[in-house]
């Protein structure tokens, strides 16, 4: 599954790191790459967080302050079923 970011949400990200690392790099590094690596899974299983607030989103919590608002496009989900 291809993992597309807004321009909008580029730009919101790397203004909430910049500005935590302007406070404290070291918790702007381990934010930065928690984003990473929540984002990354999501190639591997689009349904595995939580469902949104918004319709037809779903979210992931990286932080207390912080959430991942995505949309799954045109991703086909099957079942595997034992044909025993």
């Amino acid at each position: 599954m291809r993992i597309e970011w807004s321009r909008e949400a580029q730009e919101e990200l790397w203004n909430i790191i910049d500005y935590i690392d302007d406070r404290n790099p070291q918790a702007a590094l381990i934010l930065q790459r928690g984003i990473e690596t929540a984002v990354h899974s999501l190639s591997l299983n689009p349904f595995m967080y939580r469902l949104g607030r918004v319709d037809n989103t779903r979210e992931i919590v990286v932080h207390p302050n912080y959430l991942i608002v995505y949309r799954i496009i045109g991703h086909n989900r099957s079942s595997w079923r034992d044909s025993r």
